[in-house]
């Protein structure tokens, strides 16, 4: 499709000091300035906030899992209901991945934490096997065999009614070989030309598909990816796949992927969002990033601020971000801390969302000594505003020439 009545994306302002620019992405359910933080909703819901809350917190643009949702409600549940922003009141753009990565998240175990350069323990394996035809996997919910095709996963995402949908691809993790990389990748360019075909053949002509741009860590792999996604009738382009095993390893992919793309399509960059990656990624040319970081470490007492404001670098700091060799300094405070007892100041001084507006650490404290759940929300609207901000100073410094000030504000 590339461009319709329904979709299009536009530069808007190119910068002359990096390929960072402003875009805007046009929808059924409205726009989308860009850059932009697409927060996410896995199972049809960004965990303990409204929809109402969402918007108040500046938000344009939510995500929706494929492969949760596929099992439980299923497709008859969200057609009836008309798609995914009738069943959720969620009247606004919405992304929804392909369901792939988390069957080979699940298949490989530790994939997902290889992609983002993380070491963790493998999680239990669902997938069962991988063929030409697709992906066959068991249901977590009752064990149930399930084929995930090309074809099914864009039925789906048909059904759910999402403004941007992404072709299933097969996803290599870091520890293959380049051969079994390159398999993966070929193997995604054949599924994503069935996925446009059945686009063609059954969608509605609203949505628009996103390539995934595969090939690991290997440059002409990544180049023949592109190429293909190039040539063909893609709306738009999501860089997936492992990027490395550490920081600048990610950058340098990330870059390297962005300058093989058709720069006139909407850029996206799958399960990305720390700090220094967002900043690294929209100076590449990345126009959308998602990740479930800024919600999930709410839930457990980590709220996000800027570096330069002063009590980071005092108390509360979380291993993760005092070990991050990417950052001088560290992006988030630990509420569950014993410093924040009887510590009366707002999360942050210079938030207007409403946590920060209302309630003191010392109360979002106690709720989590007191396991109340009502803790893990504060936290999570925070943090929310806290990325939708980010975002919009990083759209003004694009504007104003300033993005290296900007970054330095949040970093150092």
């Amino acid at each position: 499709m590339i461009s319709s009545d329904y979709f299009n994306f536009k530069v808007l302002k190119q910068s002359t000091m990096s390929n960072a620019r402003l875009g805007l992405i046009h929808t059924p359910h409205g726009d989308v300035r860009t850059p932009a933080f697409i927060f996410c909703g896995t199972k049809a819901n960004v965990k303990g906030i409204t929809p109402f809350q969402l918007h108040e917190a500046g938000t344009q643009i939510i995500l929706s899992n494929t492969y949760h949702l596929l099992l439980q409600p299923g497709i008859d549940v969200l057609r009836k209901a008309g798609g995914l922003q009738k069943f959720t009141g969620w009247n606004a753009p919405m992304f929804t991945d392909s369901g792939g990565f988390q069957i080979f998240c699940l298949g490989y175990g530790s994939v997902c934490s290889e992609i983002k350069g993380i070491k963790s323990a493998p999680t239990r394996k669902t997938l069962l096997t991988v063929t030409e035809e697709g992906a066959t996997f068991r249901s977590y919910l009752n064990g149930n065999k399930i084929l995930l095709t090309p074809e099914l996963s864009i039925q789906a995402q048909i059904a759910f009614g999402a403004d941007i949908i992404v072709c299933l691809d097969e996803c290599a993790p870091h520890h293959t070989s380049k051969m079994f990389t390159a398999e993966a990748m070929m193997r995604s360019k054949r599924w994503a030309s069935r996925c446009l075909a059945e686009l063609e053949r059954s969608g509605t002509g609203k949505q628009a598909l996103s390539a995934v741009i595969q090939g690991g860590i290997y440059g002409d792999l990544r180049r023949e990816s592109a190429d293909f996604a190039n040539k063909n009738a893609f709306d738009c382009f999501a860089i997936g796949g492992s990027l490395g095993i550490t920081k600048q390893q990610m950058f340098d992919i990330t870059q390297m992927t962005c300058e093989m793309l058709d720069r006139k399509r909407h850029v996206h960059l799958l399960g990305i969002g720390g700090i220094p990656d967002i900043f690294n990624g929209v100076k590449c040319g990345i126009d959308t990033f998602d990740c479930v970081s800024p919600t999930r470490i709410a839930r457990h007492g980590i709220a996000l601020i800027k570096a330069s404001e002063k009590e980071q670098s005092e108390y509360g700091l979380t291993k993760t971000s005092e070990q991050d060799p990417s950052t001088k300094k560290a992006n988030n405070i630990n509420i569950n801390h014993s410093r924040f007892v009887g510590d009366t100041n707002p999360i942050s001084f210079n938030c207007d969302c409403y946590t920060c507006k209302t309630v003191s650490r010392s109360y979002i404290h106690h709720l989590f000594r007191a396991d109340e759940m009502l803790g893990g929300q504060l936290i999570s609207l925070h943090n929310i505003r806290f990325m939708n901000k980010l975002m919009e100073d990083i759209r003004s410094a694009i504007a104003n020439d300033t993005l290296d000030k900007c970054q330095s504000e949040y970093l150092d």
